[in-house]
């Protein structure tokens, strides 16, 4: 599991990236008020985020830190178990971000275990700011976990962009 814990101490996504791995930081719009923001992090939580991007999840109902989690990636029976533990997790609470702006957040945040083919963290944030908008933001950096994976980085790249926009289009979905 990743040491450098991306947002574990301010769950604004202001953390710094750790040397040495590739990175993602997106953030959509994905609807407004509170109605919104209730279900993009009700789905956050419940792992309905990875469900609806064509994961299999083997997890407790809600993430909550400590909670180790198995999906399953691939297609049909044929599925990478991809196992991680969660690092971080914020039910809905208010934060004062560095910028002096008040958001609303939820979300986890997990770190691979041994036989995940990265090493690295994940984060799924949604976010609702002080005019309403409600956000879904992800972050993630990682790295090939072994000689294997590294050989294949090319295709670990290609999917690791089609899993960010099935997340992204998940998010979409919930709200």
């Amino acid at each position: 599991m990743g040491r450098t814990r991306l947002i574990a101490e301010e769950p604004t996504g202001s953390g710094t990236w750790p040397d040495g791995f590739d990175h993602v930081d997106r953030q959509i719009r994905v609807g407004s008020g509170d109605e919104a923001f209730k279900a993009l992090a009700e789905g956050i939580m419940s792992w309905q985020i990875q469900r609806r991007a064509g994961l299999r999840v083997s997890a407790p109902p809600r993430a909550v830190a400590g909670a180790r989690v198995v999906s399953g990636f691939g297609v049909g029976d044929l599925r990478l178990p991809v196992p991680c533990q969660v690092v971080w997790a914020l039910e809905r609470t208010g934060v004062l971000r560095s910028d002096g702006t008040e958001v609303e957040l939820a979300g986890f945040g997990y770190g691979t275990l041994p036989g995940h083919p990265a090493l690295g963290e994940e984060a799924f944030l949604a976010m609702k700011a002080s005019d309403g908008g409600v956000y879904f933001r992800l972050l993630a950096f990682s790295k090939p976990s072994g000689l294997l994976f590294r050989l294949g980085s090319p295709v670990t790249k290609l999917t690791q962009r089609n899993v960010t926009r099935s997340y992204l289009q998940a998010a979409r979905s919930l709200v």
